[in-house]
């Protein structure tokens, strides 16, 4: 902590973010798909960052000094919630002295409040069952419906953080959410042959995505959220998968593969690797994120047969 406070006081005392009447709108996403949604809306004229890579699991993220500095400036935080980020977020804000994006204030956004979210527990929770999310399972974002209520959200708040440019916000929206339900109606359609296909899952990650396209997730190679597969749980899986007939295994890319691997050329089915989000950085928008998944789905599961 003291080492981010220190970084944060010489890159002020330096002038590391020069302000004038005109600065531009700056955005702070903790993941690359609130980024990338987040660009569509805002524009050129707004700065956005992700605080993290898709290729990082975003519940264990190193809160480097850097990412502090990304928040010192930043106008408005879009954050995922449902304590996705609870274990790093809370020191990189402290560390930024920030008092626009506080948790509440008018520069922080949880996005998750605009989605019908599952997996709600409604009875105490303890670690003794995993690394469990109480108020709702946080990996809303692999469905595009979800997206495009978060998108209204994210301009909503942008329109009030940057009043002047509240028409620009209002037409990227209208735009963006053109090309994603078009896109949506394609996947529907491209992937409707799969509906009720049963899957395997490394993580509840892929609860949103499932539920949207009719896909079943019969169980997980984690015997709790957040433990590692044990020899005992992928025994008892891998007698579930055949009497199941299970047609994949999905695995975020992010995670080891050895076990899943071993179970897949056991059952055997394909083994999906399934991108952690957009490349943001490198310019991957959402929709093709998101259409990269479909063609994963469509010629993974078409390996297997059927459908």
């Amino acid at each position: 902590m003291l080492r981010m406070i220190a970084t944060l006081v010489l890159f002020s005392a330096l002038g590391a973010w020069p302000r004038d009447g005109h600065a531009e709108t700056k955005v702070v996403a903790t993941v690359p798909a609130l980024a990338a949604i987040a660009k569509e809306i805002a524009g050129e004229q707004v700065s956005v960052k992700s605080l993290t890579r898709p290729t990082q699991d975003a519940h264990f993220v190193d809160a480097r000094p850097s990412l502090a500095l990304d928040l010192n400036k930043a106008d408005l935080l879009l954050v995922v919630g449902l304590d996705l980020e609870v274990g790093w977020l809370p020191t990189l804000i402290t560390g930024a002295r920030n008092q626009k994006i506080l948790p509440g204030g008018h520069g922080y956004l949880d996005c998750s409040q605009f989605v019908a979210l599952k997996d709600v527990r409604n009875r105490p929770v303890d670690r003794s069952q995993g690394d469990i999310h109480p108020g709702g399972n946080p990996h809303y974002l692999s469905d595009p419906r979800a997206a495009a209520e978060v998108g209204k959200g994210i301009a909503a708040r942008l329109a009030e953080v940057d009043p002047p440019r509240h028409a620009v916000f209002e037409t990227n929206l209208a735009a963006f959410l053109r090309r994603l339900t078009a896109a949506r109606l394609g996947w529907e359609k491209r992937l409707s042959r799969l509906a009720g296909a049963p899957l395997i899952g490394y993580h509840r990650t892929w609860v949103y995505l499932a539920e949207w396209l009719g896909l079943v997730e019969v169980g997980f190679l984690e015997p709790k959220p957040g433990i590692p597969p044990s020899p005992a749980h992928v025994a008892q899986l891998l007698a579930l998968a055949r009497q199941r007939k299970v047609r994949a295994i999905l695995q975020e890319d992010y995670y080891p593969e050895t076990t899943s691997r071993l179970v897949a050329v056991r059952i055997p089915v394909p083994l999906l690797r399934m991108p952690g989000g957009p490349d943001f950085q490198r310019g991957e928008s959402y929709i093709a994120y998101v259409g990269a998944i479909a063609d994963l789905l469509d010629h993974g599961l078409a390996a297997k047969g059927g459908g």
